[in-house]
This record gives structure tokens, sequence and C-alpha cells, in this order.
């Protein structure tokens, strides 16, 4: 008796999902609550592990593939996982079945597609992988060698591409799921709201004369959470939206939706795409608080670990491309969110300051706004109330 392998449970706003990496091939031993395979959705990439020892028989979705929520995607054949004579799947009835269960078990399932695909034997084609397994790249560092073959019909289009021309190479790859949802929403926010941004500057000199003089003894005290600026940034904004709640809130058709709570995602940027993960309920975090949440989100991130709920639910976002070295830019909305704050690099500068030119630390602060729910004066002034609390941080303590 086999175990059906099937995919995760998926959340109503996710429809469909994607085979992204089987991390076992079949004929594999796997033991229980071992990993077997990543899913990825539009949102985050789901892990599927094994729910007994036993051995991986079939592999019924390759990577690439679409799957549904509960699809089937695999078998395992229970039973010790160190029986090295166990069978994976029933035993040959012919010596050519044997031969081509053999060549099926040694090549990998997006390999195998490819090899279909250009009417090749898995013999042909040399395998790389551990114990001689036929890669995908093996498949198409074969394609690319081989000498040009007649014209035949045109098979499906493979999932990738090579195209050589003397050193001017080209590679076709289609978006990953995460990336063609990022573009989707970037463009809807663009056609479907009015938007508009302005641009102030900030003062950093009073942060970093704080965090220079209070940064050993706030990892020390807070267990070796570190004091960033981001910190300061997220207090900030989210008693600026207390003061302006046209900028908390966020449109549903013809309604306006204040929200009662200060949801503020943080823009992660990863090797898939860039995800929000957000921070609740802001206004009640302590500093601490949010640099370290901010410090797991962007470890998640990294590894793929972020949940569905971790990135659902903001009401505004901060996005730092200063990291990056940007000098200025105009960030793009978070629907259904009408605002988002964007910070840039820290640059020395010539400042007035009493008649006299000073070099300061400053930093252009970039708010995008839905000018169907918020008006000019109210852009300004918000983004004005960060700007004064940053520079002087003792506002945010005093509610000033």
């Amino acid at each position: 008796m086999t175990i059906e392998i099937k995919a995760p449970q998926f959340p109503e706003s996710v429809e469909e999902g994607s085979i992204a990496t089987w991390h076992k091939k079949a004929g594999e031993a796997v033991r229980r609550d071992e990993l077997l395979v990543d899913i990825e959705t539009d949102k985050t990439v789901l892990e599927v592990v094994a729910s007994e020892d036993g051995v991986l028989s079939d592999v019924l979705k390759s990577e690439g593939e679409t799957v549904l929520s509960q699809e089937v995607i695999g078998r395992i054949q229970p039973g010790a996982v160190g029986n090295a004579a166990a069978p994976a799947v029933a035993a040959p009835a012919s010596t050519a079945a044997a031969t081509a269960a053999a060549e099926s078990s040694a090549v990998n399932p997006a390999a195998k597609k490819l090899i279909e695909e250009h009417g090749l034997t898995a013999t042909a084609v040399t395998g790389t992988g551990k114990d001689g397994r036929v890669l995908k790249e093996d498949v198409l560092n074969h394609l690319k060698n081989q000498p040009a073959a007649p014209a035949q019909s045109a098979p499906a289009a493979p999932s990738t591409a090579v195209t050589t021309s003397g050193e001017r190479e080209e590679k076709r790859v289609p978006m990953t799921r995460l990336r063609a949802t990022i573009a989707k929403r970037l463009l809807d926010a663009q056609h479907n709201a009015a938007m508009l941004t302005t641009f102030n500057e900030v003062n950093m000199k009073p942060l970093m004369t704080l965090r220079s003089q209070y940064k050993d003894l706030f990892e020390k005290t807070h267990n070796g959470t570190r004091l960033g600026f981001m910190g300061f940034f997220v207090k900030a904004a989210a008693e600026a939206l207390k003061r302006f709640p046209a900028v908390n809130a966020s449109i549903d058709g013809n309604d306006i939706i204040y929200h009662g709570y200060y949801d503020i995602g943080v823009a992660v940027s990863t090797e898939r795409g860039l995800v929000v993960p957000v921070l609740r309920d802001c206004d009640r975090m302590s500093i601490a608080e949010v640099e370290s949440g901010i410090k797991n989100y962007a470890l998640a991130a990294k590894d793929g670990k972020l949940s569905i709920e971790d990135m659902t639910g903001g009401t505004f976002t901060i996005t730092n491309g200063g990291v990056f070295g940007s000098l200025m830019s105009t960030p793009i909305l978070n629907p259904p969110q009408t605002a988002i704050l964007g910070m840039h690099k820290t640059q020395d500068r010539p400042m007035a300051v009493n008649g006299q030119v000073v070099i300061l630390p400053m930093m252009y602060l970039a708010l995008s706004y839905d000018h169907r729910m918020i008006d000019g004066k109210d852009a300004v002034q918000f983004l004005v109330a960060i700007k004064d609390m940053l520079e002087d941080p003792a506002r945010m303590l005093l509610d000033v």
C-alpha cells in the first residue's frame, strides 16, 4: 500500500502553485518529516515533508509543473529505510521494462521532460549528477553541443531555452510565480491609483549620535539585538499614522476603510524577488521589538521560510533603497494600501544652519500616495511629522 504525497491546503488568496524543487528522486529512501519538495506560490514557498519512512516510488508532478491545493504529486512506498533490497516500484515484467525503469530513475524529472520534448534517450546524455544521474543542465549542454537536427514538427517549448551565436549567448527562462505576481501588482498599482510622490529630507545626525551612544548597551540589554535606524523609522511612521488616519486607510471599491491598528510592512529583497513581511501593532512595539522582528523576517525571507500570514494585512509600507546606494526614488504603492515611505542613502551634504554652511548627513525621504484618498496637504504634513520625529527622537517619547 502506497502513501500519497499531496500539495498543502492553499489559503483562499492562493489559487495554485508550481513545483519548485524535488529534494528527493524516485527510488530514493526517505525518512519521516524529511523535506521532499518545495512548492512555490505567488506569495511564498511551501515545504512538503514525508509522513512516513519508506521509498519515494512515484513523482507525479515534475519541477515547473502547476499543482492545485491538495493535489497528489507523488507516492511513498512505506518500509524500512535501511532495507536496500526494498523495491521502489513493482518488479519489471520484462528486460525492456527494466531498462526503461533504470533509465527513468537515473534522470532528474526536469531533465526527463526536456529529453522527451527533444526526442532524445537518457543513454545519449552524459550525466554529471550523483551516481551519474542526468540533470537538466546536462540535457541543455547536450543540446547546445550536438549538430542541428533535420527539421521536424515543432515540439512543445522547453521551460528553458538557450540560444548561442558565437560568444553572444541568450537564455530564456520563465518568470517565477513570485516575480510574475510582483509584476502584475506593480502594473495594477500604476493603472488603478492616482499616484503622486512628495519629497523631503531629514538630518540623520541626531539619530546617528543616539545610536553611537547607546548601541553597545542596547545590544547587551536586548540579548544581542542590534540598534539600527529602521526601528526609529517604523516608530516614527506609526506615530505619524495616528495623526493622519487617511494615510493608514485603504480603498475598497467606493468605500474607504480606516484601520484602527498600525501594521507596517517592511520591504525585504531576496534572490526570488521583493517580499513585504508585516510588523503587527507597531504602535505598541518597542524599538527593540521592531529591530528583532525585522531581523527575524530578513532571515526567514533569505531561507524562503516566510509564511503567507507574515506578508498579508499591512496598512502601510516602508522600503529602503538606500541599502543598495539609491539617493532618490519614487516607490510604488503596495495595494490596497494608499501610501508607502521610501528611505534612501545617507550622504554628507553642505546645509545652511543659522546662516552658516555645515556638513550634515542627510537622507531624502519619499512618500508615494494615492491622491484619490490622500490630499497633498495631508501627505506633506505626514512626511514633515516623520522628519521632525527623526530629527528630534524625544518627540516620539513625549508624543509632541
